[in-house]
């Protein structure tokens, strides 16, 4: 059974927030769009304040509690999906503290499905310096050890250069970053597997496979996002199972700035 208002409207038409430094994202907003057709969701872009992974972890923490309040308080949203490997790194654990009732979905690398998917042992991970740099990051990556060898990568300038669509300047850091992370392919020795620790990279996945070639496996974190949150929402009988999706755009940054963001990167559905 849904839970229900005092005013008996329905838990379940009630939004889904989600929340990203910028347009990155929109890359797991897509996913989530795909998976729950029915639901409505509210998509809050920091863009004022982006990239966050050129952040300090304070910076990043207050941040991510101001917008996440203001969804709370504002749209009363039945569940929080932090769309950003660098604010789930830096703020989920005082988020989740600060709103206990609140079902919540954070990102974060996908090493553990890289490791099961990899021939060769050998795994790239591009990711922000705050996210490489977060105990959370450490943690996985030390519970991983002896399982498969790690390149990564802190690709300072990339998210940035995404949110400005600034082609130039993500082509060059694009073959700086992955040069520096190694000989890829599926031989003895290659990386065979490319983990988008960031949500804005599965955007320039197009320039990223210019350098890997068409072989190497690239893993993002959208459709596991989804799953869980689809999870959550089943368990607290707030699922919308019919009506119309919706969507709502929100931003701290320039006017018509996210709009013209999701014109280009968000994946319309019916």
């Amino acid at each position: 059974m849904s839970l229900a208002h005092v005013d008996g409207s329905s838990r379940a038409d009630d939004p889904i927030g989600v929340f990203d430094s910028g347009v990155g994202g929109l890359s797991v907003l897509n996913a989530l769009r795909e998976a729950l057709p029915h639901e409505r969701f509210v998509y809050f872009a920091d863009t004022g304040h982006a990239p966050y992974g050129e952040r300090g972890d304070a910076f990043v923490a207050e941040r991510s509690d101001t917008v996440a309040r203001q969804l709370i308080e504002a749209h009363r949203i039945k569940a929080l999906v932090v769309a950003c490997n660098t604010a789930t790194a830096a703020a989920i654990h005082r988020l989740r503290a600060g709103h206990p009732a609140l079902p919540m979905v954070g990102v974060e690398p996908a090493l553990k499905p890289a490791v099961a998917l990899s021939r060769t042992g050998r795994i790239a991970v591009l990711a922000t310096r705050v996210t490489v740099e977060s105990g959370k990051f450490r943690a996985l990556h030390d519970s991983l050890a002896g399982q498969a060898t790690f390149s990564i990568v802190a690709c300072d300038g990339l998210a940035g250069a995404i949110e400005r669509s600034d082609d130039a300047r993500i082509s060059a850091l694009c073959a700086q970053y992955l040069s520096a992370a190694g000989r890829f392919g599926n031989g003895a020795g290659e990386l065979d597997t490319l983990v988008l620790g960031c949500t804005h990279y599965p955007f320039i996945a197009d320039e990223l496979r210019r350098h890997t070639g068409d072989a190497v496996r690239f893993i993002d974190t959208g459709a596991p996002v989804a799953q869980q949150t689809r999870r959550l929402l089943q368990q607290a009988g707030t699922l919308r199972t019919e009506g119309r999706g919706e969507l709502r755009l929100l931003g701290s940054g320039a006017a018509g700035s996210l709009d013209a963001a999701a014109a280009r990167w968000l994946t319309a559905t019916a």
